[in-house]
């Protein structure tokens, strides 16, 4: 296995159009907290408009996933990245509006453009071969590692030597281009399904989207457990007499950690299910924020971090190749966009948690609440693929539309092994 197949104009084109629809979000956080710290109210105003942004994300992910369209997705991502791009443009040309004004600008930023990951990503699976669909995911991931690594220094760059305005501004421009560069790529993708959207009655949508709940919640746990992590870094460097100037070295190699971690991934194909390889990846990242906690020294820190950032993108990797053998093509787009607000959720749980924890315990007693947590949530998931996976398939069961059903086999409903069957009757036909 190889990443030649990943190789192509049209990848190029891909890459390009995602790191701008994903830059401006990985920018957002931060630049907010820049943009209000010299207003009354300084950081918690920040914060305020940070947690706007990610509930935008949060409810426009499975919103607007759901209602994407093979057909006309161009048109709807499209669509989504200019209100986006609109969103930011209104806080960076507006920097001194009313507080509730900022707010409904951040919610619109967050929340427009929230189902372009997933119909990316879904995208970028049908611009490659069927095998080289593990090499494509690895390589999203290393380029995402890229982008979050990048973007604090650019935002604090940005907003401190020049103005605290152009992130935002920036953000926009980025985002409008992301919006153009759909142009560069296919503009019907994916399977509508058999009786495309007026399909008859049967199986809803939703209903095969909830029954790939364990891939999300074990999706979640894996970028909450080092949410954790990042968030009480600072007071953990404090409790161990460590300058906390160090968490920005530190956090950008977690960055470079995961960028590796995927790659490698990628590289050849790995042995085990799926379900029993992610429970490993996590329990190995769990195992590395654990001694982030315990560790006394920076290099130990710097260390664990590193290596539990390539775990917990290997462990994304393979949540993203479980949740396509989990749903019918037809869902993949809305599937991850879910997953994507899912993750939205744990990370903002992981926020609230840290917060609350760091009143009553130490900084170390909380990251390892957060490490027996995440186990707990990546054990549900396990067993719910198990029991997910162990259902008999049966043939009377109706293959999911994007508005309904049609007759055929059901969507998500998988052999002994789990790969989901496409339509049309042919179990040996796997996603």
């Amino acid at each position: 296995m190889s990443y030649r197949d990943v190789a192509s104009r049209q990848i190029l084109a891909w890459s390009c159009t995602a790191v701008g629809a994903r830059m401006p979000v990985a920018m957002a956080p931060l630049a907010l907290v820049f943009l209000a710290r010299e207003r009354p109210g300084g950081y918690t105003l920040g914060a305020v408009l940070a947690a706007a942004f990610v509930i935008g994300e949060i409810v426009g992910a499975p919103l607007l996933g759901v209602r994407l369209r093979p057909g006309r997705a161009r048109v709807q991502l499209a669509t989504g990245l200019a209100a986006g791009a609109a969103g930011f443009a209104g806080l960076g040309a507006a920097p001194g509006a009313p507080s509730g004004v900022l707010a409904a600008f951040a919610f619109l930023a967050g929340a427009a453009p929230a189902a372009s990951a997933g119909g990316l990503r879904t995208l970028l699976t049908e611009l490659v071969p069927g095998r080289a669909v593990a090499q494509a995911l690895s390589a999203e991931s290393m380029l995402m590692s890229g982008v979050w690594a990048v973007s604090p220094a650019a935002v604090t760059g940005l907003a401190l030597g020049v103005a605290p305005r152009v992130p935002l501004l920036l953000a926009a421009a980025l985002m409008a281009c992301a919006a153009a560069g759909l142009w560069l790529l296919p503009a019907v993708w994916g399977d509508e399904g058999p009786g495309g959207e007026d399909g008859g009655g049967g199986t809803p949508l939703v209903r095969v989207l909830a029954g790939a709940w364990p891939v999300y919640v074990t999706g979640a746990a894996s970028l909450t457990l080092l949410g954790l992590a990042e968030l009480i870094l600072p007071a953990l460097l404090e409790q161990r007499g460590i300058g906390v100037g160090w968490s920005g070295p530190l956090l950008a190699g977690l960055a470079v950690g995961a960028g590796l971690g995927a790659f490698v991934y990628g590289l050849r194909a790995w042995p085990g299910r799926l379900r029993t390889r992610g429970a490993a990846l996590m329990s190995g990242t769990s195992l590395c924020v654990t001694l982030v906690a315990l560790t006394p020294d920076t290099a130990g820190i710097a260390a664990a971090l590193a290596v539990g950032g390539a775990l917990q993108s290997g462990a994304m990797v393979t949540r993203n190749l479980a949740l396509r053998e989990a749903l019918p093509p037809n869902a993949l787009a809305a599937g991850y966009s879910v997953m994507y607000a899912a993750a939205g959720v744990g990370y903002a749980a992981t926020g609230s948690l840290a917060g609350v924890l760091l009143d009553v315990v130490a900084p170390s007693t909380a990251v390892l609440a957060g490490v027996g947590l995440t186990l707990a949530l990546t054990v549900a998931g396990w067993a719910g693929e198990v029991r997910r996976e162990a259902r008999p398939l049966r043939r009377a069961d109706p293959v999911v539309t994007l508005e309904g059903t049609a007759p055929g086999l059901q969507g998500p409903a998988a052999g002994p092994e789990g790969a989901a069957i496409r339509r049309g009757g042919d179990p040996e036909s796997r996603l």
